[in-house]
């Protein structure tokens, strides 16, 4: 006798079938899992709570021409929001041997995701967005085709040159304009925020250039000025009657109606409380970089500043006079924000 008692056949069986459902539990949850975690590599590759900061382009650019938005709007956001993923994939592919000295963390060279496979979403996002934009017409394609050259040269060479802050500001300042080409076929009346828009943009690129390994304060300074420019810019409105006197169009003691007047101060006041909102996401951030350049706080202002976009979007919309819109796109900061919280938008 070995002192081994001699199993059952029923208990051997039942004892495999345990064993079995414990090794497909096991394997479920393994592939649920790996799931999971490919979608988070995903999401990482293309900083999807930046996404947040993509409608608001179209938006502001509808704001300005005067028009509400329309179907053709939301297929400019749509193709916005394609293009900056293009961009956002075709980055990491093209920065992979630089990232894995960086940031060997980031989805590429950690070998969560293929480089093919990051160039291949770059490429069929790209053609994602310029096919919304045709579907929006040929003024909105005109526009969008200049914008994903402009990503894709900045991401395979611009970016590393002193035109690459240049680059991505005109980037963001074409994607204004794509919302007011698309709406109305028309970009002039767009042109001044997008220059505005395009000009936050570039501070904030300027500073994003020394994020991975820390510099000098004066980028993060200039952003601070910038930004204090750009409020100050936004909310100044010259009195509409004076503007109209210069034009003749009001004799020299002719005074606008009150309720025109009564009229313009809720969209002044909205004006400058998103202003203010747009100023307070990034003082803290450029502040505390200026004082200490290291890569977590510039990292940090980097992504306050892309934040940012949002309630100075909601700004340009306000000063347009496009209420309802501006308060839409400024409910979207705190979602940037919760999302940003699991998944960086650097």
């Amino acid at each position: 006798m070995t002192g081994r008692r001699e199993q059952h056949p029923a208990d051997r069986d039942g004892a495999g079938d345990a064993a079995t459902e414990k090794n497909s539990c096991r394997t479920a949850s393994c592939g649920a899992a790996g799931r999971a975690h490919r979608r988070r590599a995903w999401a990482e590759l293309l900083r999807l709570p930046a996404l947040f900061s993509v409608p608001g382009d179209a938006l502001a650019g509808t704001a300005a021409t005067g028009a509400p938005p329309n179907l053709r709007t939301v297929l400019a956001i749509a193709s916005s929001l394609c293009l900056y993923e293009a961009g956002m994939a075709l980055n990491d592919w093209a920065d992979r041997d630089v990232d894995a000295v960086e940031r060997p963390h980031r989805p590429l060279p950690s070998g969560r995701i293929r480089p093919s496979a990051a160039l291949t979403a770059a490429c069929a996002l790209t053609a994602a967005g310029l096919t919304l934009a045709a579907r929006a017409g040929r003024p909105a394609l005109a526009v969008a085709a200049p914008l994903a050259a402009t990503v894709w040269a900045y991401d395979l060479g611009l970016k590393h040159t002193p035109a690459g802050p240049v680059a991505m500001g005109a980037a963001r300042g074409l994607d204004l304009l794509l919302g007011a080409a698309a709406t109305t076929g028309r970009t002039r009346q767009a042109l001044p925020s997008a220059a505005l828009l395009g000009t936050h943009t570039l501070a904030v690129t300027t500073v994003s250039r020394q994020e991975a390994q820390g510099g000098s304060p004066l980028a993060p300074l200039a952003a601070l000025a910038t930004t204090a420019l750009l409020a100050r810019v936004v909310t100044h409105r010259p009195s509409d009657h004076r503007g109209a006197a210069a034009h003749g169009l009001l004799g020299p003691r002719a005074t606008p109606p009150p309720g025109a007047v009564l009229g313009r101060k809720p969209t002044a006041h909205l004006t400058t409380a998103l202003a203010a909102a747009y100023v307070a996401a990034t003082a803290r951030p450029y502040f505390h970089a200026t004082l200490n350049p290291s890569p977590p706080l510039t990292q940090r202002a980097v992504g306050a500043g892309i934040r940012a976009t949002i309630p100075l979007q909601a700004t340009l919309t306000a000063r347009s006079k496009g209420t309802a819109t501006a308060l839409l796109i400024a409910a979207l900061t705190p979602l940037g924000a919760r999302f940003a919280k699991k998944v960086s938008v650097t």
